[in-house]
């Protein structure tokens, strides 16, 4: 099929729009079944671009029209033409008062974009082309227009009535209906649009800015969660302190109002002044949301309070540029929870992140760059790749720049730009100009896909008292990509002596703009050990050639947090795939007592806090360690890691008990000492289960009974049902009866059994996909059973039967006529096929050419599906 019948959009053919939208009027007479949304536009002509206007064509999508007026005059049929891409007049004067009302019907719009249900609230989703589902519309982000939204509706069903900006006025409707206007007083795009109507309580607090104005803030949920919004109140506030401290940006209107939504594709929506977020990002009490929980929420609400400035006061040219704000907003949620948290589990936090999703993106068949150069269907580019990627692309200009260069350069990009939408290149050339520096190589970051590779070798001179470090790097060719060419890649080095000390003034940064560069550290006397890529200075793989002794040497001496954390997974990583082998080959499983002997210090070590040593003595997952394999077998790589984890736990028994027995009590309290305690002792609690033993069993059952914290209680509950024991089905009744009622810990009850390694868990799988309480209508729902499955379980999805692809396929299928955002999520977990073992690969490229031939297949699915076929 030709790019014109599947409709890509191409990059390279960006043009302006001839006409611009200078204000919009809209009325929302909402019901379910039928809403009437009228919207009154002033439209004008495009003063950059001066050839004829044309035709004027706006965006639509399932839009039911009732009549079009231009200037006041009625148009007739003959004057206009609607078909499911949009309305088009052909006649249209240059400059024009354009009115039309059209019929939604926002129960059915199982999609959930646009306007639609949830739980009986009206709410919308915008970004990036729902607003075509509201109304005929420019909907692209380079046309800004001021918005007045007035909302009617039933009274008693929905008293409270919101949307973006100031709420200017309110009245009574006949019939028991009640109307609420809204002004907004800064131009957005159309994708920034919000609307929330229903029975809601509010959660205020407020702000003071340094300037001395108080803001009000509210977040808005259903009355049965009002007890859960404490802690998403006090992340927004230490939000906006945090970023007025670091970059000098205070909060522009009088109120910033956040509201908690059960059905929603995404995790949170920055809607300029009105947040709409997926109710896991606000709603949390330590009986119900987990440490990682908390952090999340404060993660995520600062995100979209960030975005703000980051991409409503300056936002994107077009979504190509996506990353323009998400890649720079992720970094400053990064860096602000480096400060709440951790600089160095932060950054292990994010490195792993990236690592796990992005890299294996980057090494697939959708491989693309952090700008985009086309695309079929645009949701299919909210990657990890724009996001996190583009984060670390952000982080490059910080590192090249220092904190005091970063925030000149951002300050310079807002001010240049602030109420403009533009690229990519400009807040590169604003870097580069408050810095006064050339950025022109650094633009093959954005323009190339593919994860570099920085190979390093040393040479110490011991005559002359140097040492040479040769850094080369390489990056694959990428079918339908120009070959890429030698990027600038920031490497951030020290040296060690033997002892472990660093060597003086041995730490810096070295820039690696050639394929191949030579540095020179003078003053070595003796030997050192390189400590090379410290704090993951670069979105790169470094290639070291390092023995185990060095290894261990480097996790008990580095200076380095990040660097100690990073030869702990190497040296994992070294020992377990070296029994993937051995177990292909059915030999004996031996590990080698260096592991032992480098993870008991860590164990041991008094100057590590709870959450540190937790990470630092987590194994590498088993997708990153197939990562490394050219051929994988899942349960190949499975019993490798399982062995060294066993090996692990029975070697170092007292001391994980210890450790256990140590960290055993606490309060529920979410501040660090208590989330140190917890981790350190739920990660030894991990290896005591892997035994297998009745004793260590039996303490995973007492904690799971004893637990007053979700923390401590999903933690025994995740090792249980890894296993198949009495325990286990004691557990998985016992938290279902406890917890049905709440759809959020419901979730998680899904998807630990969804990701469960016990033999069972596929059949267990099949069997919740018809649990009363599982719904296919519920992205969180759906998520947690089949996305955990697919992508979070290894074994069990890659079962030698294939008997999983096809349960898993049907799902997609039956998901694509429903939510195909959702559905396309689902279908990427088969973008690795072609990496498995040939009896694997097989069977999923199979699954993937009958959801291919299905008739119907959506936009979303079907170019996820085509490019993992052709890669």
């Amino acid at each position: 099929m030709s790019d014109v019948q599947r409709g890509r959009v191409h990059r390279k053919d960006y043009a302006p729009p001839t006409r611009l939208i200078d204000a919009v009027e809209l009325r929302f007479q909402l019901d379910p079944r039928e809403t009437i949304v009228t919207a009154k536009m002033r439209i004008v002509p495009n003063p950059r671009v001066q050839a004829p206007l044309g035709p004027l064509f706006l965006h639509g999508d399932e839009l039911e029209l009732r009549s079009v007026r231009v200037d006041g005059q009625p148009l007739a049929d003959s004057e206009l033409e609607a078909d499911a891409s949009g309305l088009r007049i052909p006649q249209a004067p240059d400059e024009l008062e354009l009115e039309t009302e059209v019929v939604v019907r926002p129960a059915d719009n199982t999609k959930l974009m646009g306007l639609y249900t949830s739980n009986d609230a009206f709410c919308t989703q915008c970004e990036a082309e729902g607003f075509r589902r509201i109304t005929y519309f420019l909907d692209r982000p380079d046309v800004m227009a001021r918005y007045s939204t007035r909302i009617e509706a039933d009274k008693s069903q929905y008293p409270v009535l919101l949307s973006n900006g100031n709420r200017i006025g309110s009245g009574e409707l006949p019939n028991g209906r009640h109307w609420v206007q809204w002004e907004d007083p800064f131009r957005k795009p159309s994708y920034l649009f919000a609307l929330v109507a229903g029975d809601l309580v509010c959660h205020r607090g407020s702000f003071q800015t340094a300037s001395g104005r108080e803001v009000a803030l509210e977040i808005w949920v259903e009355p049965e969660n009002a007890d859960k919004c404490a802690h998403a109140l006090t992340s927004l506030q230490a939000a906006m302190k945090w970023d007025e401290e670091t970059y000098g940006l205070e909060y522009d209107l009088d109120v910033y109002m956040v509201v908690a939504v059960n059905d929603f594709n995404m995790g949170a929506m920055e809607n300029k002044g009105l947040n709409i977020f997926n109710s896991k990002y606000v709603l949390a009490k330590p009986v119900t949301a987990t440490d990682d929980d908390y952090e999340g929420i404060e993660s995520v609400v600062a995100h979209e309070y960030f975005h703000n400035w980051t991409g409503n006061r300056v936002t994107c040219r077009d979504w190509f540029q996506l990353t323009l704000k998400e890649g720079l907003t992720v970094f400053r949620d990064q860096e602000f929870s480096a400060d709440m948290i951790s600089p160095a589990v932060q950054r292990i936090k994010d490195v792993t992140r990236l690592r796990t999703a992005q890299f294996a993106e980057d090494a697939g068949p959708l491989a693309h760059p952090i700008r985009p150069e086309s695309y079929i269907e645009m949701n299919n580019f909210y990657t990890a790749t724009v996001y996190e990627k583009g984060a670390e692309v952000v982080r490059l200009y910080q590192t090249l720049f220092g904190k005091e260069g970063f925030r000149k350069g951002l300050r310079h990009y807002l001010q240049t730009h602030d109420g403009a939408a533009v690229t990519c290149d400009d807040f590169r050339a604003a870097m580069a100009d408050a810095n006064d520096a050339d950025l022109t190589q650094l633009e093959r970051w954005y323009s190339q896909p593919g994860t570099p590779v920085v190979r390093a070798s040393g040479l110490w001179d011991e005559a002359n008292g140097t040492y040479a470090l040769t850094l080369e790097q390489s990056l694959r060719e990428v079918p339908d990509h120009p070959p890429p060419r030698a990027l600038p890649i920031p490497v951030r080095v020290g040296l060690l002596d033997a002892s472990g000390e660093e060597l003086p003034g041995s730490e810096r940064t070295l820039l690696l703009t050639e394929a191949r560069q030579t540095f020179t550290f003078d003053g070595i006397e003796s030997r050192p050990v390189a400590s090379i890529g410290r704090g993951f200075s670069a979105p790169v793989r470094f290639e070291v050639e390092r023995s185990q002794e060095e290894l261990a040497f480097l996790l008990a001496n580095d200076t380095d947090p990040f660097n100690r954390w990073e030869a702990g997974q190497e040296l994992s990583k070294q020992v377990i795939l070296g029994l993937v082998a051995d177990v292909r080959a059915d030999r004996p499983l031996e590990v080698d007592a260096k592991l032992v002997d480098a993870f008991r210090k860590v164990l041991l070590d008094p100057g590590l806090d709870g959450s540190m040593k937790s990470l630092t003595l987590a194994l590498p997952s088993e997708e990153l360690l197939s990562q490394e394999l050219t051929s994988v077998d899942p349960e190949a790589v499975h019993g490798a890691r399982q062995r060294v984890v066993r090996e692990l736990a029975s070697a170092l028994r007292p001391e994980w008990e210890r450790a256990y027995r140590a960290n055993a009590k606490g309060t529920d309290a979410i501040d660090k000492a208590e989330i140190n305690r917890r981790r350190i002792k739920n990660r030894a609690l991990r290896y005591l289960v892997s035994l297998e033993e009745p004793d260590t069993i039996s303490l995973a059952a007492e904690q799971f009974r004893s637990a007053t914290g979700m923390t401590d209680y999903e933690a025994a509950f995740a090792v249980l049902v890894d296993l198949v024991s009495k325990e286990t089905e004691e557990a998985i009744a016992a938290f279902y009866a406890r917890w049905r009622g709440e759809p959020l810990v419901l979730d998680k009850w899904f998807r630990m059994q969804a990701m469960s390694r016990a033999p069972n868990a596929f059949d267990r799988v099949v069997a919740l996909a018809e649990h009363p309480d599982f719904t296919l209508t519920n992205p969180n729902r759906a998520r947690s059973l089949l996305y955990a499955f697919a992508a979070g379980n290894p074994t069990g999805f890659h079962r030698a039967d294939g008997a999983a692809y096809r349960f898993v396929a049907d799902r997609v299928l039956e998901l694509d006529g429903i939510n195909p955002q959702v559905a396309s999520r689902l279908v990427s977990t088969f973008n690795q096929w072609k990496r498995y073992e040939p009896s694997r690969s097989g069977k999923m490229r199979v699954e993937l050419e009958r959801i291919a031939s299905h008739s119907g297949i959506s936009k979303d699915v079907g170019e996820i599906v085509e490019r993992a076929l052709e890669g």
